[in-house]
C-alpha cells in the first residue's frame, strides 16, 4: 500500500479542500485581521470599558464632594472634621477609642 493512496490523505487529493483549509489557517493566524488579533483588541476594549466604568464613578464622588463643599456648612464641616480648624472662641477635643487605634497600627 503506498503512502498517497492512504485513506486519510484521500480528501487532500481535491485541490478545493486544500485551498480552502489553507485559506483557513491564513485568515485565522495570518492575516492582518486575524482571529487572534481581534481577540487581543477585544479583551481591550474589554479592559477599557471596565476603566470607564471605573472613572465614572470616581467622577461621581467627586461632583457629589464638590456639591458638598459648594455650601458654606459643606466647608466648614470638612475643615472641622478632616483638619480640626476650630473657631477663635472653641476647643476641640478628640477622643479615640482603643478599637480604632489599633486599627490605625495595623494599617500603618
Amino acid at each position: 500500500m503506498s503512502i498517497f493512496n492512504s485513506k486519510y490523505l484521500k480528501p487532500f487529493k481535491n485541490i478545493y479542500i486544500v485551498v480552502l483549509a489553507v485559506f483557513v489557517v491564513w485568515m485565522l493566524f495570518f492575516d492582518a485581521h486575524s482571529w487572534l488579533f481581534h481577540h487581543e483588541l477585544n479583551s481591550d476594549i474589554y479592559e477599557l470599558e471596565y476603566q470607564k466604568e471605573h472613572y465614572k464613578n470616581e467622577m461621581a464622588k467627586d461632583n457629589k464632594a464638590i456639591k458638598e463643599l459648594s455650601t458654606d456648612e459643606g466647608i466648614e464641616r470638612t475643615a472641622r472634621e478632616t483638619y480640626y480648624m476650630k473657631k477663635p472662641n472653641e476647643d476641640i477635643y478628640i477622643i479615640e477609642y482603643e478599637d480604632s487605634i489599633a486599627k490605625q497600627k495595623k494599617d500603618e
